[in-house]
């Protein structure tokens, strides 16, 4: 029987192996979508625990298949293999030795937790009931992300339920949280090129500003939040790019703004959408400009599964102890585990990983990222926790 003692007592005969992981792969860091060194060196892993695996899945996906002696459901658990375009700033022998290139989300720590789990399955076969599916996804990094890939290359099929972490470094260390329902947003993109008339900086009546322009568009769509969207639907447009101009005596005749669009519903999701394409018609109209709107359609919201997360908090508090399974806030962060959740129920879960003594303390995707390696541990024991209550309740 996998007990929970038992469980635990093999995860931690297994962690030293999960941070030597850990610590090459964060050595050895490739971005989304081309991960064929990472992917290669998994499978190796794979191999030697005697798993049964198909590569290429999505991309540079894996699918660990491990099929008990006894019947029972699929559960299916994710893992994120890639890595950010950032500088590696941290000081210490396990940085980035790839100029450019650093594991800045946790990736390293997820990928090393599932193949854990994968030895740990692998060994104990011959008690699981069902399958356990483990999926090794690329590219959760970029829109429109790996996992809508490996579920078109059948990932999910016969999936039952599917589970899910990240290392979570705003959470301390020791806990858990998720919640039901809408737990992350949906993340849209979109740029806008003004387009004008340059001139003299001493005669802007010959010219079109579109400094102007886009200062003016900026302040209105600040407006479809606060003035347009129901104030109980919590949803965020931002303009984090504004780039104009190349002198102080030129009027700028061509300027460019990049922005984000995120939000939990969909009835608020494309209403912003329309609202932000006739601010953009109107304003550039009103100013006698031309302009160029390009939006990009990013991950869904993650819904978990409110069964599933009941069962998390029914799980996550024997584990470590009262208080420390906490009800999550919606996050206006994405996730393209959102894919599988549309597909088959679930529960998408943060494991603290920040710890104040050690240098943890600064935030996902920062260049001196890092997490407590302790959570690994947690991640690993929480979703076979998971996958194995779900399969004694079916």
């Amino acid at each position: 029987m996998l007990t929970s003692v038992y469980t635990l007592e093999k995860l931690q005969h297994l962690y030293p192996e999960m941070v030597q992981w850990r610590r090459y792969l964060h050595q050895h860091p490739e971005l989304s979508f081309q991960e064929e060194k990472t992917s290669r060196w998994i499978a190796g892993k794979l191999a030697e625990f005697g798993c049964e695996f198909e590569e290429g899945v999505g991309g540079y996906g894996i699918v660990v298949t491990i099929k008990g002696e006894q019947p029972g459901p699929v559960v299916a658990l994710r893992a994120d293999i890639d890595a950010l375009p950032i500088q590696d700033e941290k000081q210490c022998d396990y940085a980035s030795t790839v100029p450019g290139i650093m594991h800045a989300c946790g990736h390293d720590g997820h990928t090393s937790s599932m193949l854990a789990i994968a030895k740990f399955y692998q060994e104990h076969r011959g008690v699981i009931k069902g399958e356990r599916r483990l999926l090794f996804q690329p590219a959760e990094e970029v829109t429109p992300g790996g996992a809508i890939h490996m579920i078109k290359d059948g990932a999910l099929d016969g999936v039952d339920v599917i589970y899910g972490i990240h290392l979570w470094a705003p959470l301390p260390f020791g806990q858990v949280s998720t919640r039901a329902g809408a737990f992350m947003a949906a993340a849209d993109e979109f740029t806008i090129e003004i387009i004008g008339l340059g001139g003299h900086g001493g005669m802007p009546h010959k010219g079109i500003d579109t400094i102007v322009v886009g200062a003016s568009l900026v302040q209105s769509i600040q407006s479809i939040v606060s003035r347009s969207i129901n104030p109980l639907h919590p949803s965020v447009v931002s303009i984090g790019s504004f780039q104009a101009g190349t002198t102080n005596n030129v009027i700028a005749e061509r300027c460019m703004l990049k922005g984000t669009v995120r939000s939990f519903d969909e009835e608020s999701r494309h209403y912003i959408h329309e609202r932000l394409k006739q601010m953009i018609d109107h304003t550039c109209q009103m100013y006698g400009a031309k302009y160029d709107y390009q939006l990009r359609i990013g991950y869904p919201a993650v819904i978990n599964n409110e069964h599933e997360a009941e069962r998390f908090f029914r799980v996550a508090e024997p584990m470590l102890g009262e208080g420390n399974a906490v009800r999550g806030d919606e996050m206006m962060v994405a996730e393209d585990f959102s894919y599988y959740l549309d597909k088959v129920p679930g529960c998408f879960m943060m494991v603290g990983a920040g710890n104040g003594e050690t240098s943890t303390s600064y935030s996902h995707h920062h260049p001196k990222f890092d997490f407590e390696e302790g959570a690994m541990l947690k991640s690993a024991e929480l979703l076979i926790r998971m996958a194995e209550d779900y399969v004694s309740e079916h």
